[in-house]
């Protein structure tokens, strides 16, 4: 099958190479799929895109006159592909259900112990030879209470890593097996209440979106650790900032950020203006913002092409 991959980067080229084991014939276009870039898919009858790449209305159309037949998303989430104008269109969708939740599990748990231990603040200090331990004073996570907002695999598997740092694991999900050893199912507003550190491993829905706003904030402990490994949108930043000004959110570790389309797996170093809420972000000593590369191992990488390329290889065997 003809396909145009777009917002490859260097670094995945060989583990899409290694997945493609029945030489479908694959473009690989550097730029992210929109208005002006899906010209490129002419001739294809796939596109194989990311998760800032924009399949809008608008863009479907285009890639529908195309004879654009199939969108294979290399992600779990597809809240950045509009569904109901694909279909429209008789446009099919196949993402990556799962793949090495461990890999987005042990990031989760990294921004969380380095928030904790001050290592940005560390490190910072050690860099200029300052070697003082004011201001590096952390915590334990052991006998500490973690909630968990979402208990899909990624979720699972969050928890095994904090039931071993000796924590007590409150989960909440819509369906959630009450049996699962290690865990204590509760209420939304029981993880807001008793939370010491409180991780986002849900998608961003109608009902998800904005769920972390100054409501629910002001539900949480005073000091409360946020960790937002999922999707940007969950999170109201900019109620977020108030509170880690007022103190009622302690720490913030985020892999993804709500305004992030445009922005993040590019360079913008040398931009003569920068977002100016992710500069407030960031300027904060209890702030730790990774550009979205929680799923970024080995492992996870190879998983995913693998399965972007099973995809293709069953729309091809069903015509």
């Amino acid at each position: 099958m003809k396909v145009a991959a777009f917002s490859i980067k260097p670094f995945e080229k060989s583990y899409l190479a290694k997945a493609n084991i029945k030489n479908h014939d694959i473009s690989l276009i550097p730029d992210q799929l929109n208005i002006e870039t899906a010209k490129y898919a002419k001739g294809s009858e796939a596109v194989i895109i990311f998760t800032n790449d924009n399949a809008s209305e608008n863009v479907i159309e285009i890639l529908a006159g195309y004879g654009i037949k199939y969108i294979a998303t290399r992600s779990v989430g597809t809240d950045h592909i509009n569904k109901n104008a694909a279909k429209k269109k008789g446009i099919q969708i196949a993402n990556v259900p799962n793949y090495s939740p461990e890999a987005i599990a042990e990031h989760t748990v990294a921004l969380a112990l380095s928030l904790s231990r001050c290592l940005i603040l560390s490190n910072r200090n050690f860099q200029h030879f300052d070697f003082r331990l004011d201001q590096l004073v952390g915590f334990n996570f052991f006998g500490k209470t973690v909630g968990l907002i979402g208990f899909g695999h990624i979720g699972h598997a969050v928890a095994n890593i904090f039931n071993g740092l000796g924590c007590k694991v409150l989960v909440y999900d819509l369906d959630i097996n009450e049996d699962i050893k290690g865990i204590y199912p509760v209420t939304l507003d029981e993880i807001y209440a008793n939370a010491d550190i409180i991780s986002l491993h849900l998608p961003l829905t109608a009902v998800s979106k904005f769920m972390i706003n100054a409501t629910s904030i002001a539900k949480m402990k005073k000091g409360v650790m946020l960790i937002n490994t999922s999707r940007g949108g969950l999170i109201k930043t900019n109620e977020v900032v108030a509170a880690l000004k007022s103190g009622q959110i302690g720490y913030l570790g985020m892999d993804v950020y709500e305004f992030e389309k445009e922005l993040f797996f590019e360079d913008h170093s040398t931009d003569p203006e920068k977002d100016g809420l992710l500069k407030e972000l960031i300027s904060l000593p209890n702030v730790l913002i990774t550009p979205h590369q929680a799923f970024l191992t080995v492992e996870a990488l190879q998983q995913i092409f693998d399965q972007t390329i099973k995809n293709i290889d069953t729309w091809e065997e069903s015509e």
